[in-house]
This record gives C-alpha cells, sequence and structure tokens, in this order.
C-alpha cells in the first residue's frame, strides 16, 4: 500500500491526497511536479528512476488508510 507521502522531498511543499501535481518514483519517493521536472528533469534524484502521477486513494479508503503524516526531505 503506498505511503502517499505529505510533501515534496526537495521543496517541502505540502502534497496532500489528492494534490493533482504530485509525483513518485518507484520506490515511493515523492516530489511536486515543479522538483519533478524542473529540479529533477524527470530522474529521481534518489534512486534513479522516473517519475510518475502518484494516484489519488478514495476519501472512503482514508479513513481506513490515511496518509502518512511523516514527512521526508531530501539530505543536503
Amino acid at each position: 500500500m503506498l505511503e502517499l507521502r505529505p510533501n515534496c522531498e526537495t521543496c517541502d511543499k505540502d502534497l496532500p491526497n489528492g494534490e493533482v501535481d504530485a509525483y513518485i518514483c518507484t520506490f515511493e519517493c515523492t516530489f511536486c511536479e515543479t522538483c519533478a521536472h524542473d529540479v529533477h528533469k524527470g530522474v529521481c534524484p534518489n534512486c534513479g528512476g522516473n517519475f510518475t502521477l502518484r494516484p489519488v486513494r478514495p476519501a472512503a479508503a482514508l479513513t481506513r488508510f490515511p496518509q502518512s503524516t511523516k514527512r521526508v526531505l531530501a539530505k543536503k
């Protein structure tokens, strides 16, 4: 099950469930559209994989399977 991380790992922008510009890689590294495309040029800085739009968890499932609250930031 996806964690649905709550923020961009580069700029720390909030990315709540349903955000239309949340991107993930195969390891669930999470980035906003600007960072995924403009900063990282479509390549995950952590694993080298590509990005895809993060799916939206249906509201009915959020009660049982909530979005993660653990913020992840890239080490500088």
